[in-house]
């Protein structure tokens, strides 16, 4: 059964940053597409950003607007993990961030696309 496991959360001030981890149990996981979302205090869950499984030396990502140009998310497959590079936080990105996997190489804006799941790591932005 694959795990997953996210690390790197914590508290920030606006215009600060942070660098989540996702680690998975599973080699195979390099082959599937991955996604972190989050989740805040009575709301849905919802996307954040995805990645491509690695295919001809490259992976395609996507973002919801809300974090374009402030996110980044990459994976390494050495280290069996996927991140999620976060600049420019501003007190809306407050949440548990949950990273994904789904059992398919592509990316995915979908919560119903995704059959792995992490426990999540909370992401508190306050000055």
């Amino acid at each position: 059964q694959g795990r997953l496991e996210e690390s790197g959360g914590g508290l920030v001030q606006p215009g600060g940053s942070l660098r989540l981890s996702c680690t998975f149990s599973l080699q195979k996981f390099n082959e599937y597409g991955m996604g972190w979302f989050r989740q805040a205090p009575g709301k849905e869950r919802e996307f954040v950003a995805t990645i491509s499984a690695v295919k001809w030396g490259g992976a395609t990502t996507d973002y919801t607007d809300s974090v374009k140009g402030r996110f980044l998310i990459s994976r390494d497959i050495a280290q069996n993990s996927v991140f999620l590079q976060m600049n420019s936080l501003k007190v809306e990105d407050t949440a548990v961030y949950i990273c994904a996997s789904r059992v398919w190489p592509d990316h995915s804006s979908h919560t119903s696309d995704y059959d792995y799941w992490g426990q999540g790591t909370q992401v508190t932005v306050s000055s």
